[in-house]
């Protein structure tokens, strides 16, 4: 396993980050136990969790993911210190969190200590906002006319995002967290809380997840060179794009327990024809470098500079062997060629 500063942190994590949002629906604790064993031992020491998990989310399933990690923690308390925990609060527009609210100060605090309680832990190392107050091009919102900024109050944003500063450093003074992240944000985001923490002596943000993967490379070139150069990780989060890119959706094929049989908040995002081509033409690359499609796209996201840990997922013991072992592939000059021409032909499939 390789490691990485985690941006200005000076944290080491490992190149893979042990996703766990299935846990709690489509994992149940032996299974999601099993699946941090076998990352740990296998040297990964980054876990990525969230309040809201697990997903599809739902009232009911709210903070299980949580409560499922902390019972993990409860039972193998001696191996604490030896992950990097990486939780974070959720945005806007959930009718059971906050009532839908906005992310404030006063909510950050509360959240911290919830989740400390599901987690069983007495820090967490990184604390991430889900997604900002302000509706920002994630989601299927990137391309042309999806959504506008001149109508966005920056001044109003920028106060909020001061008060969720001054939160977070009242939560780094009492020990409940030490660093502090985003994720789904843009160049403009990154920069501006960068300012704010400059300017009032703030904790510095570390760090940004955003979706990216062979079918949405949306943040390359803008946002990855912004990161490189301020010093903030890039965490790829959907390497897979859902799932989709292991090819196991091709044809119209809905494998039973998988994402796409389950109703999504936001309906499946991927399912384009575009899409079905460029797994397809993906697929066969990797059949040309003996590979797995799910491997492919994993080795790819691992090897674009500036991208420090690439969070994954699994619902299987077998799924996650075989994506941490794709972090051993080495792509080569004739696969990134073909997987740069393939690109070319679908590059905004979704």
């Amino acid at each position: 396993m390789h490691y990485s500063k985690l941006g200005s942190s000076g944290l080491n994590v490992s190149r893979v980050c042990l996703g766990s949002m299935t846990w709690g629906s489509q994992n149940n604790q032996r299974e999601a136990s099993e699946q941090i064993d076998y990352a740990l031992a296998q040297g990964v020491n980054f876990i990525d969790t969230a309040e809201m998990y697990s997903v599809p989310p739902k009232a009911d399933t709210y903070g299980k993911t949580e409560k499922m990690l902390g019972n993990w923690f409860a039972a193998n308390s001696n191996k604490r210190s030896d992950i990097i925990l990486a939780s974070k609060i959720s945005g806007n527009g959930i009718p059971w969190i906050r009532n839908g609210g906005d992310i404030t100060g006063e909510w950050v605090i509360k959240s911290v200590d919830a989740s400390l309680k599901r987690l069983q832990t007495d820090y967490i190392d990184l604390y991430q906002l889900h997604w900002p107050n302000r509706t920002t091009p994630h989601f299927a919102k990137h391309l042309p006319g999806k959504i506008s900024f001149s109508d966005v109050d920056a001044k109003a944003h920028s106060d909020q995002m001061l008060e969720i500063l001054q939160a977070l450093n009242d939560c780094v003074q009492a020990g409940k967290i030490r660093f502090c992240g985003l994720s789904d944000d843009t160049p403009w985001g990154i920069n501006e809380y960068i300012r704010l923490s400059e300017k009032h002596a703030l904790p510095k943000m570390v760090s940004i997840q955003n979706e990216f993967n062979l079918l949405h490379t949306k943040d390359w070139p803008y946002l990855i060179e912004n990161c490189i150069h301020a010093d903030i990780a890039y965490l790829p989060w959907s390497p897979l794009g859902g799932g989709v890119l292991s090819g196991k959706y091709l044809d119209g094929k809905r494998p039973e327990g998988s994402r796409w049989s389950i109703p999504q908040r936001n309906g499946i995002l991927r399912d384009k024809p575009n899409v079905e081509l460029a797994v397809k033409a993906y697929a066969d690359i990797a059949q040309k470098h003996t590979m797995t499609p799910a491997q492919l796209a994993l080795a790819w996201c691992d090897q674009v500079d500036g991208v420090t840990s690439t969070i994954i997922g699994a619902t299987t013991l077998d799924q996650l062997t075989e994506d941490i072992n794709a972090f051993k592939n080495e792509l080569t000059d004739d696969a990134l060629s073909d997987i740069q021409f393939v690109m070319g032909q679908y590059p905004s499939p979704f």
